[in-house]
């Protein structure tokens, strides 16, 4: 037996889609204007997950230029089928649908196959039928016109893998339990019993989601929904529960015949939700041909014990992340904004460090600004970052940033000319920066900078290599880098950044290590 703690992945991981092979199980999560993007996971027990790269890893597979970090890669599927794994998922803003395939989900998958503006709409998912076809399930506006904002409908169509195209122009099979549904998406079927089952999230990601499923003996007649619809929800829980938001659910069964759904849901602080939608997991039971989630307990659980051995990986997902850069490749936990230029960066020209070299876009643009982060997994936290950097010029910057979007960020940045460094604490909210603390420091080379958080509040320090410890400020809201203050689907990421600020230079910034240490809510 194992048991899984809930979310079992903690941090911005929304929108997780999971299949099995065997014993092996994976899954994969929406990454939006990251780089890179589609991160993959495997597990043998359900509870325990590693990390075993990204599906997205190459610029010629990922195109996000001019992208907000909101939107970009949503809602990837993932699927296996004789011998091949596929994931599908939609670029917003650059070729829309597409899918890409590896024999090994470790990877390298294949550069996207884009399906055309046939496959209209976001959040496509796959399904393999006992007579080999497959199918492109997916959600589109009304084609009748859209009468009220997220009336969208559910629609099929086969899909031919040997020249990615669509067959059809697709069967409209579902519009959401509710009448006028808002937003149903997230579809994935499933075939159980002589029965097509398809699965969607309704009510949009936020206060109203929900899990909602239908059922049809064919794939091209109209689904008929569950009588219990929706199947499950925490919106009748209210705005101050524990966990929020869930919804986006995919199913899957063990070995045994046991079933289990993965879903994304949210835990606010101070009701807000600064670490994004996670994933989290629970039983299913099938009563009457229908799925029961979390049966007798109806809502998600701080643990949740399972029938199957435990399996603990060499790398696990865990609270704690300590990044060095004494290897050939940057970690693959670690993200960019849009993409990553290995011009602007070296992991050889010091060894042991990250060099990143000045680049003139800003962290307030909705550019590849030189940045690299982790994710937020807790409300408790330190983030520090050990670098050295000699500005010359006050348009040249370096430090650490708790970032939400290009219009959200708090920073905390050495900068100054060539006579005094300084070192600067800054808060940008709704585009406009405010300077909550300044202090010259005198010392050259190494400088650890460093913010705890407590809940919504944080503190930001500054060590030097003598180990002369500086508290900068203490008190700082962290409420303006949430959601609900700064919109958008994601959550914030911890990182270093180096910026010339429009002007070119030559200059760098050293770092040496990141780490993130957190304590489980």
């Amino acid at each position: 037996m194992s048991i899984a703690k809930n979310p079992v992945l903690s941090g911005f991981y929304p929108d997780p889609s999971i299949c099995r092979v065997g014993e092996d199980y994976y899954m994969v999560n929406s990454s939006f204007a990251y780089f890179p993007g589609i991160p993959v996971f495997h597990s043998r027990d359900l509870a325990h997950w590693e990390q075993i790269g990204n599906a997205l890893d190459r610029e010629e597979q990922l195109p996000l230029s001019g992208s907000e970090i909101s939107r970009g890669i949503f809602a990837p599927t993932i699927r296996y089928h004789e011998g091949t794994y596929y994931i599908i998922t939609t670029n917003v803003d650059h070729g829309g649908n597409f899918v890409i395939t590896a024999q090994d989900p470790k990877g390298p998958w294949s550069v996207p196959h884009y399906l055309g503006d046939a496959a209209e709409g976001i959040d496509p998912s796959l399904f393999f039928d006992e007579d080999g076809k497959c199918y492109y399930v997916g959600t589109r506006p009304n084609p009748s016109g859209v009468r009220h904002n997220g009336d969208w409908e559910i629609w099929i169509e086969e899909l031919d893998l040997h020249a990615m195209c669509l067959k059809g122009a697709g069967t409209a099979v579902w519009k959401g339990a509710l009448k006028d549904c808002i937003w149903p998406e997230g579809p994935h079927l499933y075939k159980k019993d002589g029965w097509y089952y398809l699965m969607i999230a309704e009510g949009g990601t936020g206060p109203e989601h929900s899990i909602s499923i239908a059922r049809s003996r064919s794939l091209r007649e109209w689904f008929c929904g569950c009588k219990r619809n929706p199947i499950f929800t925490h919106r009748n829980l209210g705005r101050d529960y524990p966990v929020i938001y869930a919804g986006h659910g995919d199913l899957v069964d063990d070995a045994d015949g046991n079933w289990y759904v993965v879903m994304l849901a949210s835990r606010p602080c101070e009701g807000h939700c600064s670490i994004g939608r996670e994933t989290f997991l629970a039983k299913v039971e099938w009563e009457d041909g229908w799925p029961v989630i979390n049966p007798g307990i109806g809502h998600l659980t701080e643990k949740t014990e399972l029938p199957i051995g435990e399996y603990r990986l060499e790398k696990e997902v865990t609270h704690a992340d300590f990044i060095t850069f004494d290897q050939k490749k940057i970690d693959d936990r670690l993200l960019s904004l849009q993409r990553r230029d290995e011009n602007t960066y070296s992991l050889i020209e010091r060894k042991g460090f990250l060099r990143m070299y000045l680049k003139k876009q800003k962290l307030t643009e909705k550019t590849d600004a030189q940045y690299f982060g982790l994710r937020q997994k807790d409300y408790d936290f330190t983030f520090s970052a050990c670098m050295e950097f000699d500005a010359e010029r006050e348009n040249e910057q370096a430090g650490i940033v708790c970032y939400q979007n290009h219009a959200n960020h708090l920073s905390m940045r050495i900068c100054g000319g060539k006579e005094k460094r300084k070192l600067q604490v800054i808060a940008h909210i709704t585009e406009n920066d405010t300077l909550l603390a300044e202090e010259e420091i005198n010392a050259k080379g190494m400088l650890e900078l460093y913010l705890k958080a407590a809940g919504q509040r944080a503190e930001f320090f500054v060590r030097d290599e003598e180990g002369k410890v500086l508290k900068l400020i203490k008190d700082v809201s962290l409420l303006p880098y949430s959601t609900e203050e700064a919109g958008g689907f994601v959550g914030c990421t911890l990182g270093v950044y180096a910026s010339s600020n429009g002007e070119i230079s030559d200059r760098f910034a050293d770092v040496a290590w990141i780490s993130y240490e957190g304590i489980p809510g």
